[in-house]
C-alpha cells in the first residue's frame, strides 16, 4: 500500500513538474513572439530612406521647361518630389567656374545620383566623384566623358544630342527655306570644344551644299554688336547660331539684332525658334530630359552606369516661325512649311 502511494505521489509530482516546465516554455515562447512582433513593428514604423537626386546645372534657378520635363518623367515612373524622392538643385548661374564647387557640394551631401546638364557640368561632376552615379544630358560630344557610347565605363552615362548628320540637314533646310542663299554667317563661341566640333561639321556640310560660311566668333555679349556689323558688311544671306550657354543667355538680344539687320536666323533647338528665330532643327530636348529619368530609375534600382549605353536622340523637330518671316519680309515656300513639325503663326 505504501509502495502504491509512493508511486502515485512520485507520478503526481513528476506531472506537476512537467506542467510547470511546459508553462515556462509557453511563457518563453509568448515573450519571444512579443519581442519579434515589437521588433517588426519598430522596423515597419521606421521611415524608409528617400533617395536623393542632385541636379547640377550651368543655368539659373527658376522656371525651366527642361527640368519640368525631367520631373514629369519621374512622376510617370512613380516618383513624387517631396514624398518618395528628393532633389537637390545647384545652379552655376552662367558662371562655369562655379560648377566644380557645386559638384563638390552634391558629393558631400552623398546624393544617390547626379543629373548633369551640358558638358562642363558633366565634366565637373566626373572630376568630383568616382563613385556616385552620374547621368548626363544636353551633351553634344560625350567622347571626353565616356570610354565609348556602347560601354561607357566608370560611374557616368546618359543621353547625348550628338548626331553627325544634323549640321548638314540644318543647312539644307535653310537653303530650301531661302532659295538662292549662298553665304551663311555662323555665330559661335570658340571657347567651347563642343562648339568647335559643331562648327567644323557645319563647315564640311556647307562645302557639299555649295555654300560659303562666314565665321563670327563671339566669346561674350560685348562682341555681339560687332559680329552683326561684320555679317551685314559681308552680305550674309542668313545667320546660323551655334547655341551654348553664352548664346542662349543672350538669345533675346541676338534675335533683336537679327531683326534690325533683317537677317534670317537658324539654330539647333526649338526653343530658339519659339523665342523668335526663323527656324530650328535638332533633338527634342524635353524628350531627352524625360528619357534621362529612366536612367535614374534603373540606377536607383541597382544598375551600374557602366552597363547603361549612352543614347542618342530619338526625336527630332523642325520648327518654323512664320511671325518672324513676316517681320523681316520673307515668304517661306509651302513645300518647306509642309515638312515642319511645328509652324508658329
Amino acid at each position: 500500500m505504501d509502495e502504491i502511494f509512493r508511486i502515485r505521489f512520485f507520478d503526481s509530482h513528476r506531472n506537476r513538474k512537467s506542467k510547470i516546465q511546459n508553462l515556462k516554455w509557453v511563457g518563453f515562447l509568448a515573450i519571444l513572439v512579443l519581442l519579434v512582433g515589437c521588433a517588426g513593428m519598430a522596423e515597419a514604423q521606421q521611415p524608409k530612406k528617400v533617395p536623393r537626386i542632385g541636379v547640377l546645372s550651368p543655368g539659373f534657378p527658376g522656371p525651366s521647361p527642361l527640368l519640368d520635363a525631367f520631373r514629369q518623367g519621374l512622376r510617370e515612373l512613380g516618383y513624387v518630389e517631396g514624398q518618395n524622392i528628393a532633389i537637390e538643385y545647384r545652379f552655376a548661374e552662367a558662371k562655369l567656374e562655379r560648377l566644380h564647387d557645386l559638384a563638390a557640394e552634391l558629393v558631400r551631401l552623398k546624393v544617390d545620383v547626379i543629373l548633369t546638364i551640358n558638358t562642363p557640368a558633366s565634366q565637373a561632376a566626373k572630376n568630383a566623384t568616382k563613385t556616385i552615379p552620374i547621368v548626363f544630358t544636353y551633351v553634344a560630344d560625350p567622347a571626353a566623358l565616356v570610354a565609348s557610347l556602347a560601354r561607357p565605363g566608370g560611374n557616368i552615362t546618359g543621353l547625348t544630342t550628338l548626331a553627325e548628320e544634323l549640321s548638314g540637314k540644318r543647312l539644307e533646310l535653310l537653303k530650301e527655306a531661302l532659295p538662292g542663299i549662298s553665304r551663311v554667317a555662323v555665330l559661335w563661341n570658340p571657347a567651347s570644344p563642343t562648339n568647335t566640333r559643331v562648327f567644323r561639321e557645319t563647315e564640311s556640310a556647307s562645302r557639299q551644299l555649295g555654300m560659303r560660311l562666314q565665321p563670327l566668333e563671339v566669346r561674350g555679349p560685348d562682341e555681339l554688336q560687332n559680329a552683326f556689323k561684320v555679317a551685314t558688311r559681308e552680305r550674309a544671306g542668313a545667320l546660323f547660331v551655334i547655341e551654348d550657354l553664352v548664346m542662349s543667355s543672350h538669345r533675346t538680344r541676338i534675335l533683336d539684332l537679327a531683326v534690325k539687320s533683317r537677317l534670317p536666323t537658324a539654330s539647333q533647338y526649338r526653343e530658339f525658334a519659339e523665342a523668335g528665330g526663323l527656324l530650328s532643327y535638332g533633338a527634342n530636348l524635353p524628350d531627352l530630359f524625360r528619357r534621362a529619368t529612366t536612367y535614374v530609375d534603373k540606377i536607383l534600382k541597382g544598375r551600374k552606369p557602366a552597363d547603361l549605353p549612352v543614347e542618342q536622340p530619338m526625336k527630332f523637330e523642325f520648327v518654323i516661325n512664320l511671325n518672324t518671316a513676316k517681320q523681316i519680309g520673307l515668304t517661306i515656300p509651302q513645300s518647306v512649311l509642309y515638312r515642319a513639325d511645328k509652324v508658329i503663326k
